[in-house]
């Protein structure tokens, strides 16, 4: 790769880390829902993150989002930032 392609690779690369590829709500181990949040870490590394039912929700108005699908291409830590 050249310097001039590394250093658009750089500039357009996402500072914000993690980012939401996938939301999804689950049956917890005690049979609670969860909002069960997959990501995509900067690294390429795929994480996921599990939320109580009032996190959830907390998480969800935090972000602005009314459905699962809002939360898909956010940036992990500006949602978190809401909190």
């Amino acid at each position: 790769m050249s310097a001039v392609a590394a250093s658009r690779v750089f500039e357009t690369a996402d500072p914000a880390g993690a980012v939401v590829i996938a939301a999804e709500v689950c049956a917890g181990h005690d049979g609670a829902a969860e909002l069960v949040v997959r990501l995509r870490h900067e690294n390429g590394a795929l994480g996921t993150v599990a939320l109580d039912p009032q996190t959830g929700f907390d998480l969800m108005r935090a972000a602005g989002a009314g459905r699962l699908e809002a939360l898909v291409g956010r940036a992990w830590l500006e949602i978190l930032e809401g909190l």
